[in-house]
């Protein structure tokens, strides 16, 4: 069975993708979320993401601090609509990390679950991981996570295992705009 690694931004978007992408490979949930303030919602977020990984039998790798390189990279960005210019910026960041991992850990495949959310552009996250997929030499597997029910499967799981629910993408650039 191939091996996978998965970067994962939340158990609500993660859960279901986690449930079905175990049938067919060898999956690792990596959490690498540099954009998530404050620092206790990123570890609320990292601890449920992780618990619901060990509750279902899968190991689960948190990526290395980068929150200074992270809001270096988006500076200038900071008033930007979410889906704009700075949401590239961030999921071309945190897909050429997982794209890193995989390839220095032998993973046969990375993917991820950003385009789960209901903000999220499948047509702009999915080059993004090919790009990143080029750049390091790993296989990129390619999904629209929202799609065929996908984000109704997510949501009725988080329901049914009362999943912690953020109401905003992670960013506090995005928890500003959210509250407008």
């Amino acid at each position: 069975m191939p091996s996978l690694l998965l970067h994962t931004c939340c158990v609500v978007c993660s859960g279901q993708v986690l449930n079905v992408l175990r049938r067919d490979f060898q999956v690792t949930a990596y959490f690498y979320n540099p954009n998530i303030e404050p620092l206790e919602e990123y570890e609320r977020r990292r601890a449920t993401t992780r618990a619901w990984c060990e509750e279902i039998g899968l190991p689960f790798v948190e990526g290395p601090a980068g929150h200074n390189h992270w809001a270096e990279a988006v500076k200038g960005f900071e008033h930007e609509s979410e889906g704009g210019a700075r949401c590239v910026i961030c999921w071309r960041l945190r897909l050429e990390e997982a794209a890193r991992y995989a390839k220095e850990n032998g993973f046969d495949f990375f993917a991820t679950t950003l385009t789960m959310g209901r903000n999220k552009k499948a047509e702009v996250i999915n080059p993004l991981g090919q790009q990143a997929a080029e750049k390091y030499g790993v296989k990129f597997y390619e999904v629209d996570w929202k799609k065929a029910g996908g984000q109704e499967a997510a949501y009725q799981l988080a329901k049914e295992h009362n999943f912690y629910r953020q109401n905003y993408c992670g960013c506090l650039f995005s928890k500003r705009q959210k509250k407008k």
